[in-house]
């Protein structure tokens, strides 16, 4: 083999290694946001991280006393999406809460 062959061998083994490296990152981001709040699972208020954290899909029905009137889960930090009566919730991955619900991890959206 010529020292030419090689070195465009070498450079084609590199390009496309290259490539790889590039479109694995940008396909997983393609597909991450592709995820719609139609394709989460309801979170139930019997699911034990729910329990543990007071979720309630109604926050106006809840007892707990941390719960100030203002505090939704359409107005949390954790909240991931702006629209939707079911939202993506970082305490919650992979279910959909309540855009009226509330927990005790409410933290205000800045």
């Amino acid at each position: 083999m010529s020292q030419s062959q090689t070195d465009k061998s070498r450079r084609q083994v590199l390009k496309l290694a290259l490539s790889g490296v590039v479109a694995v990152p940008l396909g997983n981001l393609l597909l991450l946001s592709r995820a719609h709040a139609a394709e989460l699972v309801p979170l139930s208020e019997d699911d034990p991280a729910a329990k543990g954290l007071g979720y309630v899909h109604d926050a106006t029905k809840t007892t707990n006393p941390k719960r100030k009137p203002d505090e939704f889960c359409h107005n949390c930090n954790l909240v991931r999406s702006d629209s939707g009566q079911l939202r993506q919730c970082a305490i919650f991955p992979g279910k959909g809460v309540n855009e009226n619900g509330w927990c005790s991890a409410w933290v205000r959206k800045s």
